[in-house]
């Protein structure tokens, strides 16, 4: 997977905007050692069965208001 791949995959993420310069960084402190895995979002006030589908995201991605389980989970 190429740089640019890899940065697409961050778009919505908390951290993304050190990939835009801000704060003196030019690269996410966590962007050389992510990896790709899959996991369920799911929102803080969204009540279980978490029954959405599981989606690959870098393994360090988060979005405020959002939890990132195991593909399994359901409660």
């Amino acid at each position: 997977m190429t740089y640019t791949q890899k940065r697409s995959r961050c778009a919505g993420c908390h951290d993304e905007v050190y990939h835009q310069g801000c704060g003196g960084s030019d690269q996410c402190w966590s962007f050389k050692t992510m990896k790709m895995v899959w996991k369920k979002e799911v929102h803080i006030d969204q009540i279980p069965p978490w029954t959405q589908k599981a989606k690959r995201v870098p393994s360090c991605y988060h979005r405020p208001q959002y939890v990132y389980l195991s593909p399994n989970m359901t409660r």
